[in-house]
């Protein structure tokens, strides 16, 4: 996926000869392991929404999903889940 460049009008020539091209990276880019919901599973009790330290889970209709441009893949919503809605899987396996 291409990023659009960053605007470098601002920035002097010479401020930094290695990095003059600025490169954004989303936690998305560099994460390890996601949060999968199991729609079946979740009752909506906020749980997940509550303890998110980043706030990407977002409210669906009728359960919580999870924004994973945002999301680190902490697990800390799949550990709070008291139904067992969420689960970790390896980037690579999602």
């Amino acid at each position: 996926m291409s990023r659009p460049r960053a605007d470098m009008s601002g920035v002097p020539d010479d401020l930094c000869p290695v990095a003059t091209v600025p490169s954004p990276m989303l936690a998305g880019d560099w994460r390890a392991m996601r949060p999968v919901v199991a729609r079946e599973r979740c009752v909506k009790c906020a749980i997940c929404w509550l303890y998110c330290p980043v706030q990407c889970v977002v409210e669906k209709a009728a359960w919580f999903d999870i924004d994973l441009a945002a999301c680190k893949g902490c697990g800390i919503c799949a550990q709070e889940c008291p139904h067992r809605a969420i689960r970790m899987l390896e980037e690579a396996d999602a």
